[in-house]
């Protein structure tokens, strides 16, 4: 890493240095800004320490969109729609550069990290490989339970008929998610979620799009019917399938957003 990148990240971290400033501001008032829709951390939860709750908003904010590629950080922003000190916030988003998800760039600004599709085929290919091998250690449980995941497709179904991206985006993680339970694997399941975030932005594009949302709710009904028949190559292919969709949309979806994309 480029001392000069170095030391602005270590500003964060270290607030009282004063040799550069801790945010910069942005050079372009016109810049994106999305603050406004953030929700006030809440105090206590499963996080203990209140950068901890930080980086969890802020994180689930540039997942869902809320925050979107390019968005300008403003460190007073923040603080006040947030409502939180500086501290706290200042050492979360050192952690969301740690991540790739946040950019301090001398001169330009503090901002959400755009979408780098090799990103996202590297956490494409660990989802896609964990998926499938939680997929067949289910298949073999003959007291698996098929009943949540059919009542979570049917919660895909009523998102998808009212138009809610979001509810559908809930129930489709839940789902995915309750086959690593099943598995007896469901960490394997938070260690897919710490490395997708950049795979959980494209797909997020493509959800207020009806016919994609149909379209994936036949897949899932594809992967659910395999595990109940215990046919894992099939189920194993319906996953692969599953897994690459987001990369037939990628080029599509960057004509429509060039702004959200780095390479």
């Amino acid at each position: 890493m480029p001392e000069q990148h170095r030391c602005w990240i270590l500003a964060y971290k270290y607030p009282a240095c004063n040799s550069v400033p801790v945010l910069q501001p942005d050079p372009d008032p016109s810049r994106r800004r999305a603050t406004a829709a953030l929700p006030p951390v809440q105090r206590g939860g499963t996080a203990s320490r209140a950068s901890d709750r930080v980086y969890e908003t802020l994180a689930t904010a540039i997942r869902n969109l809320s925050l979107p590629p390019g968005a300008s950080l403003s460190e007073t922003d923040l603080a006040v729609s947030l409502h939180v000190s500086r501290t706290p916030l200042r050492e979360a988003i050192a952690r969301l550069v740690d991540a790739g998800l946040v950019q301090v760039v001398p001169q330009v600004g503090t901002r959400v990290a755009l979408i780098r599709l090799s990103d996202v085929e590297e956490a494409r290919f660990v989802r896609e490989s964990l998926e499938m091998a939680a997929f067949e250690i289910a298949c073999s449980d003959p007291e698996r339970a098929i009943t949540p995941l059919r009542r979570l497709i049917a919660r895909q179904e009523e998102a998808a008929a009212d138009g809610d991206p979001d509810g559908f985006f809930v129930a489709d993680e839940a789902m995915h998610e309750q086959i690593f339970v099943m598995s007896g694997h469901p960490g394997a399941w938070q260690a897919v979620q710490r490395m997708k975030v950049q795979l959980d932005r494209l797909r997020r594009l493509s959800l207020p799009d009806p016919a994609t949302l149909q379209e994936l709710i036949a897949e899932h009904r594809l992967i659910v019917d395999a595990l109940e028949g215990g046919l894992v190559d099939e189920g194993r292919g319906h996953i692969r399938s599953h897994a690459r969709r987001v990369l037939v949309h990628a080029p599509v979806l960057r004509q429509k957003h060039p702004e959200f994309f780095a390479d």
